[in-house]
């Protein structure tokens, strides 16, 4: 055949239609929303913020209660990994009380996790809370939700070592009464009182 015969002609455009493009603006649009929800993460409690990180448990039956690092008020997977370290004899309960405004507990026994968080608005505000929420896989009230504060979470978390899951409740639902004070009431319930007042003494 010649160069003169040779084919001359060009494909039709039908656009591009490689297979996948679908799934990658998927992925694209994914990433735009997950990039939003981060956006409406809150931001760390600072230093000022934090009022208590403080583990109590029973070593050999007798009432153990330990500060722990700062940083674990902003990290509930933090959190139960350092109580998961601590050889209690019925686990590790650990609570964290920010700025007055909402206390959380977390109780950690081998691989049961118990979490009860004293105010779910306070997701919106709080990373700890947040964390609490989703883990209990909670939800949250809208943003223009004129609902009151309630608790969320394992209420019966420390109904065996003697605080009643109704009990837990109505100190949670105490609105007049600061997070802080809360917290030492239920260690004080648990029999912590006076090793829980030199724990909360590191954080003056």
């Amino acid at each position: 055949m010649s160069e003169s015969d040779d084919f001359d002609f060009e494909l039709p455009n039908r656009g591009d239609d490689r297979p996948g493009l679908d799934e990658v603006d998927d992925l694209v649009e994914a990433d735009l929303e997950d990039d939003g929800d981060e956006d409406d993460y809150p931001e760390d409690a600072t230093e000022d913020d934090i009022d208590l990180v403080i583990a109590c448990y029973r070593e050999d039956g007798q009432p153990v209660a330990t500060p722990l690092d700062l940083d674990l008020a902003n990290d509930l997977d933090g959190l139960i990994e350092q109580l998961r370290r601590i050889p209690g004899d019925a686990g590790a309960v650990g609570m964290v009380s920010v700025a007055n405004e909402v206390f959380v507990l977390v109780r950690v026994r081998g691989k049961r996790v118990q979490v009860f968080c004293s105010d779910a608005l306070a997701a919106d505000d709080w990373p700890i809370a947040r964390d609490a929420a989703d883990f209990l896989e909670a939800d949250l009230p809208d943003d223009d939700s004129d609902d009151d504060s309630y608790p969320i979470g394992d209420a019966d978390i420390l109904a065996d070592a003697g605080l009643p899951d109704f009990e837990l409740e109505a100190m949670a639902e105490d609105i007049d009464e600061d997070s802080t004070t809360l917290v030492e009431r239920i260690a004080a319930k648990l029999g912590f009182k006076s090793e829980f007042a030199k724990a909360l003494s590191s954080f003056e």
